[in-house]
């Protein structure tokens, strides 16, 4: 896997965890918002780390991630805690 396919992939997965969401919760979301995806296609897209930058933006909005830090993502080491509070989808119900 490129290198950049690996960091592209760890930031989707690090907001994720960032935000306490699955990728079913992901799937969810995206769904509710218009998007059809089914949580395997989901997965397999993360797990290749090799999805468009449409699909990126896509999972970004839904989850609520309106900005990203670049300069963290330059090393090899990610820590994916969260340094705020966000409200969860387990949250609204």
């Amino acid at each position: 896997m490129s290198e950049w396919n690996n960091k592209v992939k760890r930031i989707l997965k690090s907001e994720l965890v960032k935000r306490g969401l699955s990728t079913e919760d992901l799937t969810t979301l995206l769904n509710e918002n218009g998007f059809t995806e089914t949580k395997s296609s989901v997965d397999s897209k993360i797990s290749r780390g090799t999805f468009s930058a449409s699909f990126f933006m896509q999972c970004l909005y839904v989850i609520g991630c309106t900005k990203i830090e670049v300069e963290e993502y330059r090393s090899n080491l990610m820590v994916a805690e969260p340094n705020v509070e966000y409200k969860t989808v387990k949250d609204e119900n």
